[in-house]
């Protein structure tokens, strides 16, 4: 494909943008300091030189009483504005046009002073917000207007007002956290004076031009949210009140409907943007969920937008737009909406990165500089550690020989697409075995590499993975007890009652598996409960019943919730497919057989058996690690990267890491 569409040029006021791909706005951590600015410097003008249009930085806050946490990022100070020139400048050298998010945390600042419409905490937070006062809320919108001014002073091309995710604007919006009596509150209209005056000020702080970017809340998918009306008279009005452009914003980070995570379909919201754009004449950006050039430039082709915002997938790889340009969008390293090392480490107060590029963030730290000896490197394994590892290492200059015992590369990736709601992690697969064929690495599947077969290397690598744990369960040889990477990989077809023995992360995904059947988005939306805005306010609705494939019952040894240790930003929704799917769930037994009668378990004393067909054996992994040893032993230069290192859970994001710090290592 071209990408005519997506690459054609677009006039925003005063601005004009070389493509329509934009950056989308996430918070890194490097905001937060401003000796971190050159980093953050760094990361953003790699993404510029990869030729996105423009770029959208992480929120900034107008003022103290507006932090995302204790001293975080904020744009309140001509010293801070002059600070930000290096991050600007950097980004006009390499070609790029940038954007400053201002954003008031409201009820989500995760500070004891924080403030919101009304004193209600969320649930998200433990510290209860006060209530502005009138005089508060009339001098937070200068505060806007004033931190806008400053931002244009630092250098910066836009401005975009942070009015979705559920931050204070929203929360003036909505009837479910805004039940003040005052002028800010009360009739929808009031309540829509607060970001409409942002608006109003900013424009006259700005001057007529400089482009405005406002970012709507089209879907709160909470409980007490706007309607469908009432989101188009917020868009009229801040169009008219000198908005240049309409971003779309789908759901609060406290809705129980998941938006950007790798289960929700590509595009699954494009349709409220298509819908908003019909009613507007300035233009609208989509987001959420679009990963690929193809997606975005269909998207701008039949009209449902006019630009495209892509935030994770400029994490992923910031060569995006450039890649798709040349006609070399197989070789695009695709986000694969994990969460795993961008959201969920934000959330615990860590520096951003990407499971799929761990240089996302440091890029000043992981540098891949050409060596100038090129060594003969062999690297056994072609899971993510051993690809991760290949490819850094030839992209330094190394010739690389990869060995991979099976006829397939993937390793446990390939388990882990075969999730429903895992596709893209073929995207990773594709992503790497193109780079090997570009970059000329030997590729030798199915050959199993021993000590003899590498005596010629330099240097060897051993990524050899992981085997399933088979636990010491009586009766672990009967015909109805399998691996989970059997069932997987389908070489085992089990029937219509299962039990799984496990519930860390394998266990639930396999559960998921079992259960799942084929849903269009249409169907997904549904069973999320995510209906019509114009017929239910805030885009919800009951919940569509799922028609699970199989009977499941999921177990554990552990007592507690099952699922506890998954991922911040995304086991919560996994914990919901399987209530959705009827999944029984059993904490705190003791696995006693397996046999004709099927599983036999004792729970809080009392011996039970579950008559299943099946039961699927999730009970962790065991390092593959024999040739390291055998090498090790013989005095050979070897490293271990990955699950042949530590047997943890199928943790992609640490054997990512490793293959990419040891190259740049050297």
């Amino acid at each position: 494909m071209s990408y005519d569409h997506l690459l054609s040029p677009i006039t925003l006021g005063d601005l004009t943008l070389r493509n329509r791909a934009v950056m989308g706005s996430m918070h890194t951590g490097l905001e937060d300091y401003f000796w971190d600015l050159p980093k953050l410097a760094t990361y953003f003008a790699e993404r510029a030189a990869g030729g996105v249009g423009l770029i959208i930085t992480g929120g900034y806050a107008p003022n103290k009483r507006g932090w995302l946490k204790p001293f975080a990022s904020e744009m309140t100070t001509r010293l801070q504005a002059q600070r930000h020139r290096q991050v600007t400048d950097a980004v006009h050298e390499a070609g790029g046009a940038i954007a400053m998010q201002i954003l008031h945390a409201g009820r989500y600042g995760y500070t004891p002073f924080s403030v919101s419409a009304s004193a209600k905490k969320a649930p998200i937070n433990p510290f209860k917000p006060s209530a502005l006062s009138t005089k508060g809320v009339d001098q937070t919108a200068t505060d806007f207007a004033r931190s806008a001014g400053l931002a244009k002073k630092a250098g910066y091309d836009g401005v975009e007002i942070m009015g979705s995710e559920g931050y204070l604007i929203n929360q003036f919006l909505a009837e479910r956290t805004n039940q003040r009596t005052d002028k800010w509150g009360g009739s929808a209209e009031n309540r829509m004076r607060f970001p409409v005056e942002i608006v109003r000020r900013t424009r006259e702080t700005l001057g007529e031009g400089f482009p405005i970017i406002y970012r709507l809340s089209l879907l709160d998918l909470v409980e007490g949210g706007q309607t469908w009306d009432e989101v188009i008279q917020l868009a009229h009005l801040v169009e008219e009140a000198g908005a240049t452009v309409i971003n779309t914003g789908i759901g609060w980070h406290e809705a129980r409907v998941p938006t950007i995570i790798t289960q929700v379909p590509r595009g699954a919201w494009t349709w409220t943007t298509a819908r908003l754009k019909e009613e507007v004449s300035i233009p609208v950006c989509a987001s959420n969920r679009i990963n690929t050039p193809e997606l975005a430039d269909t998207l701008i082709a039949d009209g449902t937008a006019d630009l495209v915002s892509m935030a994770r997938p400029l994490l992923a790889d910031p060569e995006f737009v450039n890649k798709a340009a040349a006609e070399r969008a197989d070789e695009i390293n695709t986000c694969i909406a994990c969460n795993q090392a961008c959201l969920d480490h934000v959330f615990k107060n860590k520096k951003a990165s990407c499971l799929v590029n761990p240089r996302a963030c440091r890029e000043t730290e992981l540098v891949l500089t050409p060596t100038v000896r090129p060594r003969e490197v062999a690297v056994v394994g072609a899971g993510p550690a051993g690809l991760s590892a290949a490819v850094a290492l030839a992209e330094t200059g190394n010739k690389v020989t990869l060995f991979e015992a099976s006829p397939q590369l993937g390793g446990q990736f390939r388990l882990a697409m075969q999730i429903p709601g895992k596709e893209e992690f073929a995207e990773t697969l594709r992503f790497y075995t193109r780079r090997l064929e570009v970059l000329g690495v030997d590729v030798r599947l199915s050959t199993t590499a021993d000590a003899d077969a590498l005596s010629g290397f330099d240097e060897v690598v051993i990524a050899t993975g992981v085997t399933p744990r088979v636990p010491g369960i009586p009766g672990i040889d009967h015909p109805k007890a399998v691996l989970y990477s059997d069932v997987l990989n389908g070489d085992v077809v089990v029937g219509k009652k299962v039990a799984v023995v496990g519930a860390g992360g394998i266990g639930v995904d396999v559960s998921v598996f079992l259960t799942h059947t084929a849903e269009t988005v249409e169907d997904w939306l549904a069973h999320w409960g995510v209906g019509d805005p114009a017929l239910h306010a805030g885009g919800l609705t009951a919940q569509k019943d799922r028609e699970p494939a199989r009977e499941v019952t999921l177990i554990q040894r552990k007592t507690g919730m099952i699922g506890a240790g998954l991922a911040k930003t995304s086991g919560w929704a996994h914990r919901a497919v399987l209530k959705q799917s009827a999944v029984k769930q059993i904490s705190g037994a003791t696995y006693d057989l397996i046999d004709d009668a099927g599983l036999h378990l004792t729970v809080d004393g009392k011996p039970q058996v579950l008559d299943v067909d099946h039961v699927v054996i999730c009970a962790g992994q065991e390092s593959v690690r024999s040739l390291y040893d055998d090498l090790v032993a013989a005095g050979r230069p070897v490293r271990i990267i990955g699950g042949a290192d530590v047997a943890a859970e199928l943790d992609a994001k640490r054997a990512i890491a490793q293959g990419v710090e040891l190259a740049s290592a050297g």
